[in-house]
């Protein structure tokens, strides 16, 4: 497999423990309804043009930021393992779903046109870790603000006390 590192730099990879069955943790990543509560950092909200989540399956997603403006993105779901893992590509991509640069959507420079994320789900007695990786630099992703959308993501979903689902 090609090395998609950056010279010098790690990729992202991200750890988290949810306190919920790892069954709910992967529906809250699978189901539109439930994406669109938590899939967006802080202040921000989503929208999906289109989610087939299944293997093969693709998405359009838009994150509304207040302060930039609109995020589309694309991707095709490489792996739907449930529970157990979860793979899926994010393309820049216009509001039609056609390919754009990142620097042409406003990202910063270097990022990737297309990354690759996969997230793993684990049980630890009744919660869920799941460690994600994302094939982007980390120093790239944390300058960016993408690293710490992750994150805030992540507080969002545990806030969600994955009730009302």
């Amino acid at each position: 497999m090609e090395n998609k590192e950056q010279a010098g730099s790690k990729e992202v990879h991200i750890t988290h423990v949810f306190n919920a069955d790892r069954a709910l943790v992967f529906k809250a990543w699978t189901d539109p309804e439930q994406l669109a509560t938590w899939y967006a950092p802080d202040g921000c909200t989503i929208s999906f043009a289109k989610a087939d989540i299944k293997q093969g399956g693709q998405y359009l997603s838009c994150v509304h930021v207040p302060a930039y403006g609109d995020c589309w993105c694309k991707g095709t779901y490489q792996v739907v393992d449930a529970p157990n893992k979860l793979v899926f590509t994010m393309e820049v991509t216009d509001e039609t779903g056609k390919d754009v640069t990142p620097t042409e959507a406003g990202m910063a420079e270097g990022w990737p046109q297309v990354t690759t994320v996969t997230v793993l789900f684990f049980d630890l007695d009744g919660k869920t870790k799941i460690e994600l990786h994302q094939t982007v630099s980390e120093e790239l992703a944390k300058k960016t603000g993408a690293y710490p959308s992750w994150l805030s993501m992540f507080d969002k979903l545990s806030e969600s006390g994955f009730t009302g689902w």
